[in-house]
């Protein structure tokens, strides 16, 4: 599996969104951030709730200097069924990511157990992109439970904002740092 280390370029990043845009990771100039929010797709009820939170925040997120982009494997009508029955409106939704892709980004993959999910699907991760396009912060689950709300992520982000806060975990696996 890869791991992108904070202050490393991240992958390519290309979707389709639902506004019927194309949107690249390399095209984004917010203030601080892009938080990219990888979710499983419609079937996931715990994205449902994490991204209908986030759905209702992105105006402080957009304060803060943080563009938000919510992106599954799910095809374009699945991802328009979680936007409908979901209730989202402030989110910017993007859909089709390959599983190739998600793998470069280190996610992990599961394959269906159920008859609602897909065959295969990409489980939750949450990468905080500086402007340059290098990575800051990411949060990688094999499940889908535990994640941080969205209000604690926001603050988070706030005092990150706020303190400068340097990048953390950037020492190399390859590098020698005793028993």
């Amino acid at each position: 599996m890869t791991q992108i280390l904070p202050g490393t370029q991240v992958p390519a990043l290309t979707v389709e969104t639902l506004d019927g845009g194309t949107w690249r990771l390399q095209d984004q100039t917010p203030e601080n951030f892009t938080f990219v929010i990888f979710y499983r797709g419609l079937h996931c009820p715990i994205c449902r709730q994490t991204l209908r939170d986030y759905d209702h925040m992105i105006d402080q997120f957009t304060q803060a200097g943080v563009a938000v982009i919510a992106i599954s494997t799910d095809t374009r009508e699945r991802a328009a069924q979680s936007k409908a029955e979901w209730e989202l409106q402030n989110v910017n939704i993007g859909y089709g990511l390959s599983i190739e892709n998600a793998r470069a980004w280190g996610l992990y993959i599961s394959s269906s157990t159920k008859p609602s999910e897909p065959a295969y699907f990409a489980e939750p991760g949450h990468f905080l992109v500086r402007p340059d396009g290098t990575l800051y912060a990411a949060q990688i689950q094999s499940v889908p439970f535990a994640r941080a709300s969205a209000k604690m992520f926001l603050q988070s982000l706030q005092k990150i904002i706020e303190s400068d806060y340097p990048a953390r975990g950037v020492v190399p696996a390859t590098e020698n740092v005793g028993a």
